[in-house]
């Protein structure tokens, strides 16, 4: 089911998720379908559980061949729940991002360029992966939503944070998260 995205503004998008204790569940996994089914109504990158309303830590993202992310690399389908992310440098990395829940802006944020991100899938099995570039901003970027952080919240220069059209005028979109 196709669930409604939250703005920024609304209180819920600033509170820290709980952690999920029970995997496999029936609750677990309709939540998960309705953001998968959300996610790709909407072509996102990825979707946070706080973004449709749910208090939990749990993200989806994956991006595969799609005329939004051009040239991007793709980054696999993944349920990721109670995540932990650790970076494997100081190094940072600015990129443009945009999100679902501030839609039709963009903001030029620091992220570390490379991190190791684990924990659980949807039936409770531990995973880690270590990652870099656009895979890693992604994570870091629906990891933020776990703990009330939205994208403008990391901008460090005002002047690239603006509305689409303006900034692009007549330009193709940098990938949004």
């Amino acid at each position: 089911m196709i669930r409604e995205v939250l703005r920024m503004g609304d209180p819920r998008l600033w509170e820290k998720s709980s952690p999920v204790g029970r995997f496999d569940s029936q609750e677990l996994n309709e939540l998960i379908r309705d953001m998968r089914d959300t996610m790709a109504h909407l072509n996102g990158a990825g979707l946070a559980a706080p973004q449709i309303g749910v208090g939990l830590r749990v993200v989806i993202f994956g991006v595969q061949s799609n005329p939004r992310y051009p040239g991007i690399e793709e980054v696999p389908d993944t349920v990721l729940i109670n995540p932990d992310i650790q970076p494997l440098a100081d190094e940072l990395e600015e990129g443009w991002e945009g999100c679902l829940s501030v839609p039709g802006m963009r903001g030029w944020v620091p992220r570390f360029r490379k991190i190791t991100y684990s924990g659980q899938d949807e039936r409770g099995q531990h995973f880690e992966r270590t990652v870099e570039g656009f895979h890693a901003r992604v994570v870091q970027h629906e990891v933020d939503h776990l703990d009330g952080v939205l994208y403008p919240m990391r901008i460090r220069d005002f002047t690239r944070f603006g509305f689409n059209e303006a900034l692009f005028p007549g330009q193709e979109l940098p990938p949004e998260d």
